[in-house]
């Protein structure tokens, strides 16, 4: 495991630059005068760069090495990052973040092929359980970062370029052998959805759903009255909820349908989101942030549960095409949703916000409580593992998706 101590700690400073960049954008994207819709386009230009990357960065990778691809991306995200103060312009930031998508999801592959590398599923395992745990730490203190320093100077965007390039110095220079970068295996949508129609909605809804978390969070809690330090430190409390109670939450599901607890998420979170769009709920400071908690805590289990319960009743053989598939659709609703809840909220104000993430949370509800009444022999049981989205690569590190790539590895 101390081998992969830099790969660990390259994305750990990559994660935080990225954690203090999507915030800073938002605020600093508000002072700028740019319109809830605008910013909304802005973030979306981020998931659809990172969904673009999906597809580009292994050729490349595969062309010119780890190494070098690590350095090629790195420095396409720093360059886009510096030209944010350079372009204050909402057209200019969007393609920024569509460069900024492509760049960090070809950093995230070449960070997970090496720690694929490890030959030994259980140490894989708990690979991928380390570095879920390290994505989560990063981007809360990239929130914390942003207290440090002025989000109207351009110093802010400085610090996060040098905590991309900080990113290259342990990556590059690590003695691991240059592993290969398999082709990841697709099912088509429709195959997909006819599998696992539940784990399919899922992952659109909660892409959909956290999209604008991540982009239009800071600016609802602007819009709300929360003025410097406060609204890193909303950001920070929901991704804190986030990483505290996903555990205990797929923990409960293990066993059981997990369609029930999918159901049971999307309605209590949906509640949550609805009395942060009440008035009287808003001049409550203190009650907003155990309520944006709860909200994190709640929102971030919904992928992980779409796939725990995709893994429960796919064939072995599809199981890793399964997930690659299922996170692309989860990537096309965060690429739609920020744009859909910026306008919303540009016409309406910050309360549509979580009004957006209620009916979102409803609908998720509502189909798989009618998906209830079908039901369903589970072909091999798997744990729930709390995880955020990055690449296919991280699914091969889950011990569940043993595919016949590894199985070939293993023979040769």
């Amino acid at each position: 495991m101390l081998r992969l101590t830099a790969l660990l700690v390259g994305v750990a400073l990559l994660l935080t630059g990225g954690g203090l960049l999507g915030t800073l954008l938002a605020v600093r994207g508000g002072q700028e005068g740019f319109s809830a819709a605008a910013l909304g386009w802005v973030m979306s230009g981020y998931f659809a760069g990172f969904f673009i990357g999906t597809f580009s960065a292994p050729p490349l990778i595969r062309r010119i090495g780890h190494s070098r691809a690590f350095a090629f991306h790195a420095a396409l995200a720093t360059m886009a990052v510096l030209l944010h103060p350079l372009w204050l312009n909402p057209w200019g930031w969007g393609l920024l973040r569509v460069i900024t998508g492509i760049a960090l999801v070809g950093l995230y592959t070449v960070i997970e092929s090496w720690l694929n590398a490890e030959p030994d599923p259980v140490r894989r395992s708990r690979v991928f359980s380390l570095y879920m745990m390290v994505n989560l730490s990063a981007l809360a203190v990239g929130q914390l970062l942003l207290m440090l320093g002025d989000p109207g100077s351009a110093a802010m965007f400085t610090v996060t370029a040098l905590l991309v390039c900080a990113a290259m110095l342990p990556v590059t220079t690590t003695r691991l052998q240059q592993p290969d970068v398999p082709t990841v295996p697709r099912l088509k949508a429709g195959k997909l959805y006819r599998l696992a129609p539940v784990a399919t909605v899922a992952a659109g809804l909660s892409g959909l759903a956290m999209g604008p978390f991540w982009g239009l969070l800071p600016v609802y809690a602007g819009g709300i009255g929360l003025q410097g330090d406060g609204v890193p430190l909303f950001m920070l409390t929901a991704i804190a909820g986030g990483a505290i109670l996903q555990w205990p939450l797929g923990r409960i599901s293990d066993g059981h349908d997990r369609r029930i607890g999918l159901c049971a998420l999307s309605v209590a979170a949906a509640a949550v989101a609805i009395l942060c769009a009440l008035p009287p709920i808003q001049q409550q400071l203190q009650l907003m942030f155990l309520l944006v908690f709860c909200y994190g805590g709640l929102v971030f289990a919904l992928y992980p549960f779409a796939v725990a319960h995709m893994l429960d009743y796919l064939a072995s053989e599809d199981l890793l095409s399964g997930c690659s598939s299922l996170l692309l659709v989860h990537g096309v609703g965060a690429a739609l949703g920020p744009a859909v809840a910026g306008w919303l909220m540009d016409h309406h104000g910050a309360p549509a916000l979580p009004l957006y993430f209620a009916a979102v949370l409803s609908c998720l509800a509502a189909f798989t409580g009618i998906r209830l009444r079908h039901a369903r022999l589970r072909t091999h049981p798997a744990p729930f593992r709390p995880m955020l989205r990055t690449t296919p690569s991280a699914l091969e590190l889950m011990a569940e998706t043993e595919s016949p790539i590894h199985e070939e590895k293993e023979v040769n």
